[in-house]
This record gives C-alpha cells, structure tokens and sequence, in this order.
C-alpha cells in the first residue's frame, strides 16, 4: 500500500463512526423510500429475489440495507474494515442476509459477469484511478447488467475560484436556514489535501464518465444530473447546492 492509499484509509477510517451517523438518519427517515425508488426505476428489471447487487464503498452500509430489506441478494465492499463494522451493525437483523468484505473499489476479487446490477454512491471522486475501476465495475457485471454511479463534483472548488465561492456561499446558507452543516466536525484540511491529488477534482463531470463508460464497452450510457433533487433532503440540497448530486447509468 502507498502512503497515499494508507492516508485515504487512515481518513475514512476516523470518519466511519461519524459517516454512520448520517447513515443511521438516512436510515430513519424517508430518504430511505426515496433511494429505493431511484434504483428501483433506474436499475435492472428482474424480480429483487432474482438480482444479485453490488454495493461498492458500501461505507456504513446503506444501499447494502435498504436493497437486502427489499430482498434483493446484496454483496457489499468496502476499503476500510472500520466502515464495514459499522455497516453491520447498522443492519441489525438484516446482518446476516448480506455478504461483506473488504476490498478495494478497483480490484475487485469476483469471477467475470457476477452482478445483475452495480449500486455507488459518492465513491468515484475518491478513487486514485477511477478508470481502472469502472473497467472493474464492467467487467464483474453480467450482460445486460445496469450500474447505477450516484456522485458529485465534490471538491472540484480546490480548482474552480467560482466553485469555492460557491463553496462557501453554501456554508453560509446553512447556517441561515439553520440546518446542520455537514462539513462540520470534519478534519477539512486533510480531506482537501487529500481531494487535491484525487484526478477528478480537477475533470469536468459526469462528462467524464460517460465518455469512459462507453469507451470500455457499455452498450448504452446515459447521465441524469438532476437525481439529487429527488432523492436528497432539504438540508443535503442547502448544503450540496453547489455540488448537485448526478447519476450516471450504463448498461453491459
């Protein structure tokens, strides 16, 4: 592992057990419905009893619950082993109906055409070669599979002068509308020190993606930037106003 891979983990690490917490009110609230919805419509048409799923950065578990809730056969990845413990204990009863493991989002350790279908949410602009993981991500799905890529241009601020004043106007207007600012309590720096180096901070997406889904293959592609308006909450909206959260679809 390099420094840097060994930095990520290190940093994720000590955000599991606040990221869960998040999670834990996702979980409680009606952005549970929501999501499930999303993918419901978005992905693979077969009966949930009948499609294997994919949750990659499954992070504290949430994709990985809702969907084994909704009785699709759910396997669930993560880098860091602290996120998969609080991924686990985030399922309660449901623990056991999901395989976890760890594993690095691109290098995956399944056979070729495992998946029916493929679910991430905020993984790719944290990855230090997110082309050789979505050739992964390709490959593992079976024919006809669908992968569902939700994600943003987090840090893309660290080099757009626009974005970061946009960057911070949303911080501002969290604390008008008195919504609880999810940068807070956050080690800001390290994970910007970190983002600097990722390479999509600096690409424009989902542009990216789409030309690199279709150069690996996908038989059809497409972009919906418009996915964070139905799925997000009141406040992640306030505070992601800058960052819309895009869905970036493809077929195998």
């Amino acid at each position: 592992m390099t420094q840097f891979l060994a930095d990520i983990e290190k940093y994720w690490a000590g955000r599991a057990a606040g990221y869960s917490e998040v999670n834990q009110e996702e979980l409680k609230s009606g952005q549970r419905k929501k999501w499930l919805r999303e993918i419901r419509q978005s992905g693979t048409q077969k009966r949930p009893e009948d499609t294997t799923v994919l949750d990659v950065g499954t992070g504290p578990g949430f994709f990985a619950i809702i969907l084994a809730e909704a009785g699709y056969q759910v396997t669930a990845v993560d880098y860091t082993e602290e996120m998969l413990n609080e991924a686990r204990k985030n399922a309660g009863s449901w623990r056991d109906k999901i395989v976890w493991m760890q594993m690095d989002a691109q290098d995956l350790g399944f056979a070729d055409d495992t998946f029916d279908m493929i679910v991430t949410r905020n993984l790719t602009w944290n990855l230090k070669d997110p082309e050789r993981a979505y050739r992964e991500w390709y490959r593992v799905l079976k024919k006809g599979g669908i992968l569902l890529n939700f994600d943003a241009n987090w840090y893309a601020y660290l080099y757009d002068e626009e974005l970061r004043k946009a960057y911070i106007a949303d911080r501002k207007s969290a604390a008008e509308h008195q919504v609880q600012d999810y940068y807070e309590g956050t080690d800001i720096a390290e994970m910007e020190r970190l983002a600097y180096e990722m390479p999509l901070s600096r690409i424009h997406r989902p542009d990216w993606d789409l030309r690199v889904m279709k150069e690996i293959g996908f038989e059809w592609v497409e972009v919906d930037e418009t996915a964070g308006e139905r799925v997000l909450s009141e406040a992640e909206k306030i505070n992601y106003k800058s960052t819309p959260v895009f869905m970036v679809k493809g077929r195998k």
